[in-house]
């Protein structure tokens, strides 16, 4: 059961329209890992313990059955709104809970030959995260993000610790 946050995207009986301000009755809205097309589970209390079907289908109100929506805490999400046709609304990315404000944090141990290092999640942008290795800042300039992927553009030294914080 993971730590979960109520969701900032449609978390507490919001009501989902489509493009011509209609209710989004029957609307569908999956949950995916942020900046990917791999579905993530959301759930449907504080409890972290009953998972929302995925897609979410919205009730004839266009609001989420149960009236809320809940996050892995450790997670970023990425919404995705369509039509009960499965007609494209809207897309939602790097969506976090209202509660995971603290940045995440990611540690690794250097090779001496690897670039490339998966992150549990993908952080907002690159300007919010901070690298150390062996507790040295790195630059911006030496490394670069896309998605849940961080790429040094050298190696760490063998048995270097690797820190990155991200949010």
């Amino acid at each position: 059961m993971p730590t979960v946050t109520l969701s900032i995207f449609a978390g507490v009986g919001a009501q989902l329209f489509d493009n011509n301000g209609d209710v989004l009755s029957g609307g569908k809205l999956y949950t995916y890992e942020a900046g990917t097309t791999t579905p993530l589970t959301s759930y449907t209390s504080s409890t972290g313990v009953t998972p929302h079907t995925n897609p979410i289908v919205l009730d004839a109100a266009g609001r989420v059955p149960g009236g809320e929506i809940w996050l892995d805490y450790t997670k970023r999400y990425k919404f995705v709104v369509r039509t009960s046709a499965d007609v494209l609304i809207a897309t939602y990315d790097n969506i976090g809970g209202s509660f995971n404000s603290e940045p995440l944090l990611a540690n690794y141990v250097g090779t001496g030959a690897q670039t490339i290092f998966n992150l549990p999640s993908a952080p907002a942008d690159e300007n919010t995260t901070l690298v150390y290795v062996n507790g040295v800042y790195q630059q911006k300039n030496t490394y670069s993000v896309l998605g849940t992927v961080l790429t040094f553009s050298e190696a760490p030294p063998v048995t270097a610790g690797i820190e990155i914080t991200f949010t």
